[in-house]
């Protein structure tokens, strides 16, 4: 395994326990709530942040075990690190950023900057190499941070929420770029962010990281397929609901779900929003779970729309624009969600 870390830190009230493995030329992406210790976790592989308990290996090399009094700095990690907000040097061009690095690890001037310029040329921005980080887009300014933290070669290569900070439009390109600027990197990378596309598109594999605990990893495909939390069924675009099973009788607090799968225990239950069919007027139909509630959300989502019912068993249900008309749909509007039995996926808890 390129990374293998057990990694146990507290800070204040905040606790973060949570072990990873990443192979070589895998690229892991953490997905978790605003809180849930996401960024925690990247300084403590970069080596900005020391952990308390436990021990980080990168490369087959140890660089943080309390436990032997062992810290690497993160000068002498062999880690690359693209921040959130890029955190470019405001008095250098954008070809004396990406130099930076290398001259720090003594690198000549003029092969650093040699290496510096293939790098821009590489991820595209090669013309603004003269530029200073004030007079460089958003996408601009993401590329020579991504080519700053690869100057160093680095083994392993963090990226912190790397197009948060750009506008819809601009994300989408510069998502499409720094998925062949990826494809190209040799070494271990593992991204940090709370936007799903950027998960499902850049990366092989997926690590679920909830109020500092590890709930849930696996191939994306896997995850979204088996959501365990709320949080990841929210990610996948499905409703999920915890409850205890009785042959198909699934209780969630004083609701009942009825599947056609038979269980017993505690379980999961999930439905897929476009199975779930709204009505007016309670319905007569041969679905088996009816209930009432009130429109809190109605969002469109490319041909479709996703309308958030409330109530006793609140969910998400995917409909026509022509449906949203037919039926004077808006929020607040009273309606019945019915789900047939043979639409409810159950899997053990």
């Amino acid at each position: 395994m390129s990374v293998d870390a057990h990694i146990r830190v507290t800070r204040g009230s905040f606790s973060l326990d949570v072990e990873l493995q990443v192979a070589d030329g895998e690229m892991l992406a953490v997905l978790g709530p605003n809180g849930s210790g996401k960024t925690t976790l990247l300084r403590t592989l970069s080596g900005l942040l020391a952990i308390d308990h436990g021990c980080i290996s990168i490369d087959g090399k140890i660089v943080d075990n309390p436990a032997t009094d062992t810290f690497v700095p993160p000068e002498e990690r062999a880690v690359g690190v693209v921040f959130q907000d890029y955190l470019l040097f405001e008095h250098l061009s954008a070809l004396d950023n990406v130099a930076f690095g290398l001259r720090e690890r003594g690198a000549a001037r003029s092969a650093a900057r040699e290496r510096a310029r293939a790098l821009l040329t590489e991820v595209g921005v090669d013309v603004h190499q003269a530029a200073r980080p004030s007079e460089l887009s958003g996408g601009q300014a993401q590329r020579v941070a991504l080519a700053r933290a690869l100057a160093i070669q680095p083994t392993l290569l963090l990226l912190d929420e790397p197009l948060a900070a750009l506008d819809v439009q601009t994300r989408v390109d510069t998502r499409r770029h720094l998925r062949a600027v990826l494809a190209r990197f040799a070494g271990t990378r593992i991204l940090v962010t709370h936007d799903p596309i950027d998960a499902f598109t850049l990366a092989d594999r997926l690590l679920i990281v909830e109020q500092g605990r590890l709930v849930q990893q696996g191939r994306t495909d896997e995850v979204l397929n088996n959501p365990r939390t709320a949080y990841v069924a929210e990610l996948a675009g499905v409703n999920l609901y915890r409850g205890r099973a009785d042959g198909g009788e699934i209780h969630v607090g004083s609701e009942v779900i009825v599947a056609a799968d038979a269980h017993a225990g505690e379980v999961i239950a999930i439905v897929p929003p476009h199975a779930v069919v709204l009505h007016r007027v309670r319905p007569e139909g041969s679905a088996r779970n009816v209930w009432p509630g009130t429109i809190a959300g109605i969002e469109r989502a490319g041909s479709r729309v996703r309308v958030r019912v409330a109530g006793t068993m609140s969910i998400i249900a995917e409909v026509t624009p022509a449906a949203i008309g037919a039926l004077g749909l808006i929020e607040g509007s009273q309606v019945w969600a019915a789900v047939k039995a043979t639409e409810v996926e159950v899997h053990p808890a």
